[in-house]
């Protein structure tokens, strides 16, 4: 019975502190445009073009030395 009477208000607590995340997840606009952000990946640039101009180098010279 003592479980019973310690459990019983912290698992209230436990919920009551879940729906106050989520009040405030949906009321801070967490999830107001959650379309825009599924479809930027498939706006990505994948072209290959780097800055230096040649496909697949960036212009950075390799850790070890020079090329």
């Amino acid at each position: 019975m003592l479980a019973m009477s310690l459990l019983l208000p912290l698992s209230f607590l436990f919920v009551l502190l879940i729906g106050a995340a989520l009040w405030w997840a949906i009321f801070s606009g967490q999830f107001d445009d959650v379309q825009r952000h599924g479809e930027s990946i498939l706006d990505d640039d994948d072209s290959g073009q780097s800055d230096s101009g040649r496909p697949g180098e960036s212009g950075k010279q390799p850790p070890g030395g020079t090329e």
